[in-house]
């Protein structure tokens, strides 16, 4: 199918600012985790180090707060903190190619044909904002990413709370369009419990009337998931045969459930290091091509701080990263953009609603 995006415009590097730029200098690492006093932290947007006589070095993928290491004539974008003794660091705190480092914001604009009028209405997104453009794109992007991308989700316990949106998700797991999940413990768990019991948090997914006891189910969940050892081997003593969960460990897709303060049990998946957390989490960082953040203020905003505005495909393509965070909350979507991930689009709606939107225009 044809490509959804747009086509990546490299910096013009014969420009007169960046064909006298000086050569990008390093510093090495004093010791495991410090990095030198003028270090340059990176953005999510495409950056380029010269490395002299007009050779201009792109990073595969960049994101925010880490820094750059150059390694001979490859550069690898590293949290300070796994910078090891003896790395070779970029420093420089400029942007504009002054110091051998150019960071690129316009390599994905495309000609508009909007008016150019200085006064205007609805200019920003808001809960009265039409989405219908938003999901006529995103269907688009996941069709292509479902053969040619990695299309990792972050979901809230929200998704396994409705009957609809719950099998919804799993339709679209079980149709390729998940190549990784992260969550946390609570995903997880109230997906299990609907498998078993039907509930989530004693609530029945589709009635919505309470059970009598209900408040027990995901405690008692918990506690066969973690007598089983497993939740592979829950799914089978318990006979599950249905959920995301469940779609995950039949399709073989990968999931990171991270841990917090607030964890019941927790599952025994669940990673309660937040640095180990972090780090698995970051394997699909630097594998995302499209990223649909759910229901989720906190793993939204983490990850989204983690994941790169670009990637640098195999074949040296350069495309970009799709970020779409979903919320009825204007909040959470403000507050992304706010920690730098300006380039997240917002849908602003329920997680039935844009489950269900999304599974009856992709299903097959």
């Amino acid at each position: 199918m044809s490509c959804p995006y747009p086509e990546f415009t490299p910096p013009d590097f014969s420009a007169a600012e960046l064909a006298g730029a000086p050569q990008v200098k390093t510093e090495a690492a004093s010791a495991d985790g410090v990095v030198p006093e003028n270090f340059h932290g990176t953005s999510n947007h495409p950056e380029y180090v010269h490395l002299g006589a007009g050779r201009w070095l792109l990073a595969p993928e960049s994101r925010m707060d880490s820094v750059l290491v150059l390694r001979g004539e490859e550069l690898d974008v590293v949290e300070a903190r796994r910078v090891k003794e003896g790395d070779r660091v970029v420093v420089g705190r400029t942007e504009n190619g002054e110091e051998g480092i150019f960071v690129h914001i316009d390599g994905f604009h495309q000609a508009s044909d909007e008016a150019a009028d200085k006064f205007t209405f609805r200019t920003r997104g808001t809960r009265e904002t039409p989405f219908s453009r938003s999901y006529d794109d995103l269907y688009e992007v996941l069709r292509h990413d479902r053969e040619h991308g990695h299309i990792v989700w972050v979901l809230g316990p929200a998704v396994a709370f409705d009957k609809d949106s719950r099998d919804a998700m799993q339709g679209l797991i079980e149709n390729g369009y998940c190549h990784g999940l992260l969550a946390g413990n609570a995903l997880a768990t109230h997906d299990l419990e609907a498998a078993l019991f039907r509930t989530g948090l004693g609530q029945d997914i589709y009635t919505q009337h309470l059970r009598p006891m209900g408040h027990y189910n995901h405690l008692d969940l918990i506690n066969k998931v973690r007598r089983a050892g497993s939740i592979p081997q829950a799914i089978e003593d318990l006979q599950l045969k249905d959920g995301i969960i469940y779609a995950c460990e039949k399709m073989q897709v990968p999931y990171v459930l991270a841990g917090s303060i607030r964890d019941d049990g927790p599952l025994p998946e669940v990673i309660a290091d937040a640095y180990a957390a972090q780090d698995a989490m970051r394997v699909h960082a630097r594998k995302a091509t499209t990223v649909i953040a759910l229901a989720t203020q906190l793993h939204s905003i983490a990850f989204g701080n983690m994941v790169p505005g670009y990637k640098r495909m195999e074949d040296g393509e350069v495309r970009p990263v799709y970020f779409y965070i979903v919320d009825m909350s204007e909040f959470s979507a403000d507050k992304l953009a706010n920690r730098g991930s300006a380039q997240a689009v917002a849908i602003l709606t329920n997680a039935q609603d844009f489950m269900m939107n999304l599974w009856n225009n992709l299903k097959e």
